[in-house]
């Protein structure tokens, strides 16, 4: 039975999910490792972070010391990884970053797991399981294809992230190849819900909706993806944690294929619906969708068979997109204080002292 989980990347959008998640539906303590840089909000884990089941480490995880010295305080006997970079746009701008916390940072994680992990009795190394968290992105672009993405489909990234999580991914395999070391690897979908970072693009598109501001759609919006509610997500991490199989692969997808036009128009009627009167000057919401220049490198379509997850281990999405966009809106609407504070920078403000730990490690905020 696990009771002491190591997280990373926990004041990041799934992280956080995932460590809500447990924090309310298990008995397991937590200890979150996060670098907290521009994209990991401690505010996104207020509900959660007062819990004696809870502590916090500011750290990067390419620092093998740190890392290695965190690892041996906690003892986990599971270490969830989901610390990475992981918007393609900044990719592109800045691919050695990427390559550097995803690919770096995921080598010295395994390294820190598995001198941990075989100084462990045989009889708890049996029971340990490293799970490392990816995107479905690895597998490339299912353009002109009605097919899925299985566990068995081969890698062809596109982009500087998309090819860094490939990296990781081989690293975290050989490690069970070569050591014996028991990991899972997950591969979702793209994910949306609360807390999620106004730079990606449901949480944009609703808040340049409400300030009246264009909603740039990339090319002509025909790009296709699988969307996740990341509640649904978080759900599914644990369950692979709990019953899956070591050295499996499992995808996770939410059986909701749409074209990124379809999710912005969506957005535009449920907000018509739920915020009808509009700022000033602006007939419609749908009157606010802009065409722009398509990015380098587009994947046009990705799609998740989620089969084995449902098959092997009784998972199924609880949301369907309709349920789950209303939900992610309606928090939006209900929580202007989070994503105002992230948009001002505010949230930055008094970080160090919100990431301060004591010798136990727990934050003091």
């Amino acid at each position: 039975m696990i009771e002491r989980v190591l997280i990373t990347g926990g004041a990041g959008f799934i992280g956080s999910a995932l460590i809500r998640y447990l924090i309310s539906n298990t008995n397991v303590s937590i200890v979150n490792i996060d670098k907290l840089t521009y994209a990991g909000n401690l505010e996104s884990l207020g509900d959660v972070a007062s819990s004696e089941r809870y502590a916090f480490y500011q750290a990067d995880i390419t620092d093998a010391t740190e890392v290695q010295r965190i690892v041996e305080n906690v003892r986990p006997q599971a270490i969830m990884h989901l610390a990475a970079e992981s918007h393609v746009d900044r990719s592109i701008d800045g691919p050695l970053e990427f390559v550097r916390t995803n690919v770096m940072g995921t080598a010295v994680l395994l390294e820190a797991a598995r001198q941990y992990w075989q100084a462990l009795p045989k009889q708890e190394q049996h029971g340990f399981r490293f799970h490392h968290v990816s995107t479905d992105e690895v597998y490339g672009d299912l353009e002109g294809s009605t097919e899925l993405f299985t566990e068995a489909t081969s890698y062809s990234p596109s982009s500087p992230y998309s090819a860094s999580k490939a990296g990781s991914d081989h690293l975290v395999r050989a490690w069970q190849r070569t050591y014996g070391m028991p990991v899972l690897v997950t591969n979702c979908s793209n994910n949306y819900g609360p807390y999620h970072f106004p730079e990606k693009l449901i949480p944009h598109m609703i808040l340049n909706a409400l300030h009246g501001k264009a909603l740039p759609v990339y090319g002509n919006g025909m790009q296709i993806r699988d969307w996740l509610y990341v509640e649904d997500h978080a759900r599914a991490l644990w369950r692979v944690v709990c019953a899956g199989v070591p050295g499996e692969t499992y995808n996770i997808g939410g059986h909701n294929e749409l074209t990124n036009l379809e999710v912005v128009e969506t957005i535009c009627d449920l907000l018509e619906e739920l915020v009808p009167n509009k700022p000033a000057g602006v007939a419609s919401y749908r009157s606010l969708i802009t065409f722009v220049e398509d990015r380098p490198g587009h994947d046009r379509r990705y799609a998740i068979d989620a089969s084995k997850m449902e098959r092997e281990l009784a998972w199924v999405p609880q949301e369907s997109f309709q349920t789950g966009i209303r939900k992610t809106v309606s928090w939006y609407l209900d929580n202007q204080v989070w994503w105002q504070r992230v948009l001002s920078g505010a949230y930055h403000l008094g970080r160090l002292g919100a990431a301060s730990v004591n010798h136990q490690g727990r934050s003091d905020q």
